[in-house]
């Protein structure tokens, strides 16, 4: 059989004879199978047993009783945080700029093209109260206009985005994710060139014009989906390693930090706006606006990003070499060069409910997301009745944008927490808005009337808990839930059906009534929670490595020989649990085969070790590879004599998958 380095058939066990459950077997227990003294227990316990997911028994948080699982994630979580505050206390003495320059180079420049795209994609609604009022027979009356293609604009956005996120996930899982996010800047940047530029013989043509500028933006915007997700979360920890305590304990913060920018897109978006139309009209909010500022006003706030795309491009371009460096050792170990099409068939042979869960509760999402935002004029009529300056509407939109970063923060903060986590935070946003829009639905007349303060804080809250739940979760989740091979395609088919329930949110708006959408959209929430609950596995303080562990082992048809923390009861959905995928779990057994991985490693180093100085690149040799404990460990229970390297041993070696630890710690 050929080497199980690249995650092929595992070490044989025996049956578990005695009858006991050893998935919280005390770790003393297993260390004395494998013959350890003290110090190289301890050693092995720091590698493979991190103290931010197990005990001092060596027992994971997930098997532990409630109370106690409580006692150790606050631990763990307040010791954390006490550690990030000395570091930021030691950055502001250093330098107290320092710790702006690194939010800026860890959260901001990730998500900038999401910053980009939310400003762009959400300055459409605002830029229109301002074409209406300015060129009211084009826009509002439609006297020289089709108001087909008015209608249109909303539509072709949508489906432009649909275009690019199935697309641009299939390139990025083939050619790379900085292939991809390079593309996506350059699309962008077109496409904003085209949107200032945006003319035509008539205003009809120009609304021509404008749609299709829109479409060919949209592609760009959608294609930001995925690479983003992606590149984000397989670059979070650096080095190239994913197994950290960075990893299990920030992963989910350092992807939604990225992912919260698009809101800041959407409010430096309404700002730009307002201060534009002040200084092109003359300081004056009120109507009417004449047709010269309003070109000046909006044509200037598609320049403005234009310019921040360029700079995007070049960024991609020349600063992000190593964005496609997981993906490519994925590959490697499969002998994968181009698309990986058995991992496409694979994903929906034993991740299919996953599917449903990421893409049914993104379209549910997205029915909410872009609701809020569409029905949001009419809500604003409400609230300002004989209102007719664009200045209030915007103003009123502000304060829901800010509403809305709040909860993109707090999703941040605790998204991570496994006491919460990605699951309960979405399935918990879901069923709010389903009741915050349930409620005016029963009694719509009294609530847009009489009791209009009480839906004004209905609606801010629905925005918080959009974002502060499934808008977030679903971001990462369609990501996280897959292997790498296939990530971004299934982030973009995720993304793309979300971006169907945007669309089918534009047609309600056309065919429903105010009443009646908030009658038929909490349904929508409903079914989300309910799709999460069944479906959606929660990945909250789950090493991204395991998961690649478990994912090798299904590629390689060793299904049953996987026995890690992917496959424990809480990381997987209820349909798994159903279906009895956690049956394999055992703590003891993973573990062995762990140590058996890690011997693999050792024995590559030594190998290599062995032709350097063969070669007499002796000081090539780093003998700090791995500690004295680990090493005299495993010399003492090899099979081979003083001296033979793994190929001269004369022997075929049953190895278990694998790859380097990525703990952080010296092994």
């Amino acid at each position: 059989m050929s080497s199980l380095r690249d995650y092929g058939p595992a070490a044989p066990h025996g049956p578990n004879m005695d009858g006991e459950h050893v998935a919280t077997a005390n770790i003393d227990q297993i260390s004395n199978i494998h013959n350890m003294d003290p110090r190289e227990e301890a050693v092995f316990k720091q590698i493979l047993l991190p103290d931010d997911s197990y005990d001092e028994t060596g027992t994971y948080w997930a098997d532990m009783n409630i109370f106690r699982r409580i006692k150790f994630v606050n631990k763990v979580d307040s010791a954390e945080s006490w550690s990030e505050l000395q570091a930021i206390g030691r950055m502001i003495r250093a330098d107290p700029l320092s710790p702006v320059m690194y939010y800026i180079k860890n959260m901001v420049i990730p998500g900038a093209g999401l910053l980009l795209e939310g400003y762009v994609l959400f300055s459409i609604g605002n830029v229109r109260p301002l074409l209406q009022a300015a060129f009211k027979e084009c826009w509002k009356t439609f006297a020289i206009c089709n108001q087909t293609w008015t209608q249109a604009i909303d539509y072709l956005e949508i489906c432009g985005i649909i275009v690019g996120q199935i697309l641009v996930g299939i390139i990025g899982d083939w050619i790379g994710r900085r292939w991809g996010l390079i593309q996506d800047a350059i699309i962008m940047f077109v496409g904003l060139i085209m949107l200032t530029a945006a003319w035509g013989v008539t205003q009809n043509g120009w609304v021509i014009c404008y749609v299709w500028s829109l479409f060919f933006y949209g592609i760009g915007v959608g294609g930001e989906y995925p690479m983003t997700a992606t590149s984000g979360m397989e670059n979070a920890v650096g080095s190239g390693k994913v197994s950290t305590r960075d990893d299990r304990l920030h992963r989910g913060r350092k992807v939604t930090s990225a992912f919260l920018m698009q809101g800041w897109g959407q409010f430096l978006n309404q700002v730009l706006l307002i201060l534009l139309l002040l200084i092109n009209t003359g300081g004056h909010s009120s109507p009417p606006y004449s047709e010269l500022a309003t070109q000046w006003t909006y044509r200037l706030s598609f320049a403005f990003p234009a310019a921040g795309t360029l700079w995007l491009v070049y960024y991609r371009t020349y600063k992000m070499h190593s964005a496609s460096k997981q993906l490519q050792l994925a590959k490697k170990k499969q002998s994968v060069t181009g698309y990986d099409t058995m991992a496409l068939k694979y994903t929906f042979t034993y991740f299919g409910p996953r599917v449903i869960a990421t893409a049914g509760a993104w379209f549910a999402n997205d029915i909410f997301f872009y609701g809020n935002k569409l029905f949001q004029g009419q809500f604003i009529k409400i609230l300002t009745p004989g209102n007719s300056s664009v200045m209030v509407g915007w103003l009123w939109n502000l304060l829901n944008v800010g509403i809305s970063l709040v909860g993109y923060y707090l999703a941040s903060f605790l998204i991570d927490n496994k006491l919460y986590g990605r699951k309960w935070m979405q399935i918990v946003g879901f069923m709010l808005d389903f009741i915050l829009f349930t409620v005016p639905g029963f009694d719509y007349e009294h609530y847009s009337t009489t009791g209009i303060h009480s839906f004004q804080t209905m609606y801010f809250l629905s925005s918080f808990f959009n974002q502060f739940g499934p808008n977030a979760v679903t971001f990462i989740a369609a990501a996280e839930v897959f292997p790498t091979p296939i990530r971004a395609t299934a982030h973009g088919f995720s993304a793309a059906c979300g971006k169907l329930g945007a669309l089918t949110a534009a047609i309600m708006l056309n065919y429903l009534t105010q009443p009646q959408i908030f009658k038929v959209v909490p349904w929508f929430g409903l079914a989300g929670s309910i799709v999460t609950f069944l479906f959606l596995p929660d990945t909250t303080g789950l090493d991204l490595k395991e998961q690649e562990r478990r994912w090798h082992f299904i590629r390689n048809g060793l299904e049953h020989e996987y026995h890690g923390v992917a496959i424990h009861p809480k990381h997987l959905s209820v349909w798994e649990r159903i279906r009895g995928v956690g049956k394999h779990y055992n703590a003891e057994l993973d573990y062995q085969q762990r140590i058996e991985e890690l011997r693999g490693d050792w024995e590559r180093w030594m190998e290599r070790k062995a032709m350097e100085k063969e070669a007499g690149d002796i000081d090539e040799v780093d003998d700090d590879d791995f500690s004295d404990e680990v090493s005299t460990y495993f010399s003492r229970t090899s099979n081979r004599t003083p001296g033979q390297t793994p190929m001269m041993a004369g022997q075929e070696k049953k190895e278990v998958p694998g790859e380097e630890n990525g703990n952080g710690v010296q092994i």
